[in-house]
């Protein structure tokens, strides 16, 4: 059986630390280190500590080597997972545009690395 593949755009698997604020109606609920997983221009799957809730909103500063990109999301799911951690998929909705031209020129970096050590 095929699996249909909803996604706007390709992730790519990367591994990164990430300083993120958490918001809930506007207020501060959580602040604290996590770790990229994925990465699309749409989203990232984000590894921590913390639980966050469906919708609640984060302020991320993702440091891609000698830059650093900010950019706000929100949680669209939340899995716990072994050891007391937790996986959540983000959904961007505020990256600017030289943010944007960043995380794409990574991207293909990451892709041409992934595909580089496949061959």
């Amino acid at each position: 059986m095929t699996i249909k593949e909803n996604r706007r755009h390709e992730r790519v698997a990367y591994l990164n630390l990430l300083y993120f604020t958490g918001y809930r109606n506007d207020v501060i609920i959580k602040q604290g280190m996590g770790r990229t997983l994925d990465v699309s221009e749409a989203g990232i799957l984000l590894e921590t500590h913390f639980l966050m809730e469906l919708q609640d909103q984060l302020s991320l500063t993702i440091g891609l080597e000698d830059d650093l990109v900010e950019m706000k999301g929100k949680v669209v799911y939340c899995n716990e997972e072994e050891g007391g951690k937790f996986k959540m998929g983000i959904e961007f909705f505020k990256v600017d545009n030289n943010a944007l031209q960043v995380l794409k020129q990574y991207i293909v970096l990451f892709k041409s690395l992934r595909d580089s050590s496949a061959k």
